[in-house]
C-alpha cells in the first residue's frame, strides 16, 4: 500500500493499481482517480485526508464533562459497512459530504480545535490541507493549552 519516493532519481515507486487500502478512507482524489500520479506530494495530500477521519474517530471517544460517543468509522451513517468505491465517491466527490462534527465538542477548546483540524485535513482539493507540520504544531500548542499528554 505505501508509495516510495526516491530522492536521489526524484522517483515515485507505487503499486500498479493507484486505488488501494480502506475505501472509507480514500481522498476524493483517489475515489475520482484525478490523484497526479506522477508528484509524492499528491500522496502525502491523501494520507492527510485519511488523518483527519482518524482524529475525528479518536476525537469521537474523548470523554468530556461525561459525553463521549460511541464508537463510529467514519461515513457510517453514510454508506453501508463494507461500501465499494462507486459509493464512497458518490458521497465524498459528487455530494461532497464529510463525517458530522458534533456541536457539543465547541464547549470543549480540545475538541473544538481537534473538530476545525479534522475539516481542515478533509477538503476536497489536496493542496488546501493542512501540512503534516501544521498537524504537529496545531496538537502541540494543544497539549500546552489544554495540559494533554500526546
Amino acid at each position: 500500500l505505501a508509495v516510495r519516493q526516491d530522492a536521489v532519481t526524484d522517483t515515485i515507486d507505487i503499486a500498479p493499481n493507484q486505488r488501494v487500502g480502506t475505501k472509507r478512507y480514500m481522498a476524493p482524489e483517489v475515489l475520482d482517480e484525478t490523484i497526479n500520479m506522477i508528484h509524492f506530494d499528491s500522496f502525502k495530500c491523501a494520507d492527510i485526508y485519511a488523518l483527519g477521519l482518524v482524529y475525528s474517530e479518536i476525537a469521537r471517544r474523548c470523554n468530556s464533562g461525561g459525553v463521549h460517543e460511541e464508537y463510529q468509522l467514519p461515513y457510517y451513517d453514510l454508506v453501508p459497512s463494507d461500501p465499494s468505491i462507486e459509493e464512497m465517491r458518490k458521497v465524498v466527490c459528487d455530494q461532497q459530504l464529510r463525517p458530522n462534527i458534533p456541536n457539543w465538542w465547541q464547549s470543549y477548546e480540545a475538541l473544538r480545535v481537534m473538530g476545525k483540524m479534522k475539516r481542515e485535513c478533509c477538503y476536497a482539493n489536496g493542496a488546501a490541507r493542512l501540512t503534516a507540520l501544521r498537524i504537529k504544531k496545531t496538537l502541540s500548542q494543544l497539549s500546552v493549552q489544554v495540559d494533554v499528554k500526546i
